[in-house]
């Protein structure tokens, strides 16, 4: 008998791994250590691009920092940053073709050691999924829409998450 091959254009992919920090002047300052430290990746900074008198923020103001990986970096540090969290998420941070979580205290992550010029401060990572075909939406010529098709469902993150990364997801009553 012929064995049955499942269609690898349903096989998705990580495609990203993004850490950021929000914060101006000294503490944007720090965030960029933080990250560059924990990556060894060089950080980009986030300007406003909208006014918000309240806030004091004005288009053009550096309100953040992030770095986006890749590829086995990405693999690397996902590994690295969910035993911080103790291998646990909420479902309600997983959503079709990502999931984010906070770490509250860089110092949790394991081989993390404190760094006396950041002091204590935390950050946000989003892990973005993707399946083959998503460079349709961001071609310039011929581009295409992006079908339904090729979301990453959120039950298929579940159980990626669970199988490759012994991750425990707590449902909520709604799931």
């Amino acid at each position: 008998m012929a064995e049955e091959k499942e269609n690898p254009m349903k096989e998705f992919k990580l495609e990203k791994v993004i850490l950021n920090i929000g914060g101006t002047g000294e503490k944007l300052d720090k965030g960029t250590i933080l990250l560059e430290r924990i990556s060894n990746k060089k950080t980009i900074k986030v300007k406003a691009l909208k006014r918000i008198p309240t806030w004091q923020v004005r288009p053009g103001l550096e309100v953040g920092t992030k770095v986006t990986l890749r590829g086995k970096d990405a693999e690397d540090m996902i590994k690295k940053l969910l035993p911080a969290i103790d291998n646990t998420l909420k479902s309600k941070q997983i959503q079709n073709n990502f999931f984010s979580f906070g770490i509250h205290e860089y110092i949790e992550i394991p081989g993390v050691e404190y760094i006396r010029e950041v002091g204590i401060m935390g950050f946000e990572v989003s892990v973005v999924f993707s399946r083959p075909g998503k460079h349709i939406e961001k071609r310039k010529v011929k581009r295409g829409k992006y079908s339904k098709r090729l979301i990453v469902k959120k039950e298929e993150i579940i159980n990626h998450l669970e199988t490759k990364y012994k991750t425990k997801v707590i449902r909520g009553k709604k799931d």
